[in-house]
């Protein structure tokens, strides 16, 4: 690493990982935190809790689709219920720049009421600070999610097992695209908009259906291929993905082809990766469809014992190669 923060230390990819790993990890690392996932369960009374904080800081903070708030509640609904837990309370912390207009403030807590009322959760607790002008941009939102388990054992990213189904609930790099061409003032033939969405009540009917899900992860930052080498990684597993199967919308996968963009590398902030036994998988699917936001939910691979930790993507034309995950910062200030 350089002896100095460089913006891709937090892309979601390997520069993310190397800091990660070497910094924080290496001082604050426990058995909990060092898997990495989407949220910690931790024991309570008899139960278990799932926690999750995050913090988003999205240019701009408006967009086709979405906003900052709904984007900071969603975000942290989706990063719960990856844990196999019902998401319950969150806490909010706003960050402010001096002259930040009251209109768009309010506006954005509009959003973040409006979102935790679709997402059946609650804000209990949360905090604002106002910093001088240029000391943050415009806002800046940290949640924290706090949920009730209820599988065991809960999905995680070292349990995929070779045979396991790879799912994907939807369309790719929608959120992604969106966030980019609304900064740099681009237009598409069709609009693309976030697929910014709470996804907890999906995942609760599915965990309801079959409770032996092997791995629940929601793809944001570095993308499908990001998440996916971090799943192998973790499970010490192989992973075969067919190009031809991962769902991408035409006017997403034209606008990437025009911005030399890959679809496979762009956040996705209403999408879901489901690992789990290969026998469920039609059942799964099943589910997913009948939910309006897992209408394009697709079979997309299968998790192998060859090439552990590796994520290896047949092409079109049927030949393989190495899906790595995420190298440099293809998209700043995401989420």
């Amino acid at each position: 690493m350089s002896d100095k923060l460089l913006l891709d230390c937090g892309s979601g990819g390997s520069a993310s990982h190397r800091l990660i790993s070497g910094l924080f990890l290496k001082h604050l690392g426990n058995p909990e935190l060092n898997r990495l996932n989407d949220a910690a369960v931790v024991p309570l009374n008899g139960g278990r809790l799932a926690v999750s904080t995050d913090s988003f800081v999205v240019d701009p903070i408006f967009f086709p689709g979405g906003d900052i708030g709904s984007l900071a509640v969603n975000g942290t609904v989706n990063d719960v219920a990856m844990m196999g837990a019902r998401p319950l309370y969150l806490t909010c912390g706003f960050i402010l720049e001096e002259g930040l207009p009251l209109a768009d403030l309010e506006r954005i807590v509009a959003s973040v009421a409006e979102s935790c009322a679709k997402a059946g959760v609650v804000v209990v607790t949360g905090d604002t600070k106002v910093v001088p002008r240029g000391a943050v941009d415009k806002i800046f939102i940290n949640t924290t999610g706090i949920g009730e388990v209820i599988c065991d054992p809960t999905p995680s990213g070292d349990r995929a097992r070779p045979g396991d189904a790879v799912l994907i609930s939807g369309t790719l790099g929608d959120h992604g695209l969106a966030i980019l061409s609304t900064r740099q003032g681009l237009s598409f033939e069709s609009p693309v908009a976030s697929d910014c969405a709470a996804l907890n009540h999906l995942i609760l009917r599915l965990l309801t259906e079959i409770p032996d899900i092997h791995v629940l992860r929601d793809p944001t930052r570095g993308g499908l291929a990001t998440t996916l080498n971090e799943i192998a990684a973790s499970s010490k597993v192989g992973c075969l993905i067919e190009e031809d199967a991962v769902p991408v919308r035409p006017e997403v996968a034209g606008g990437c082809s025009f911005l030399g963009l890959d679809p496979l590398y762009l956040a996705n902030e209403g999408k879901f990766l489901c690992i789990l036994p290969g026998d469920q998988a039609d059942k799964a699917l099943a589910i997913m469809r009948a939910d309006p936001l897992g209408t394009n939910a697709c079979r997309i691979g299968t998790m192998e014992a060859e090439n552990p930790g590796r994520v290896i993507l047949r092409t079109g034309l049927g030949g393989k190669r190495l899906l790595n995950m995420l190298e440099g910062e293809q998209l700043p200030r995401i989420c």
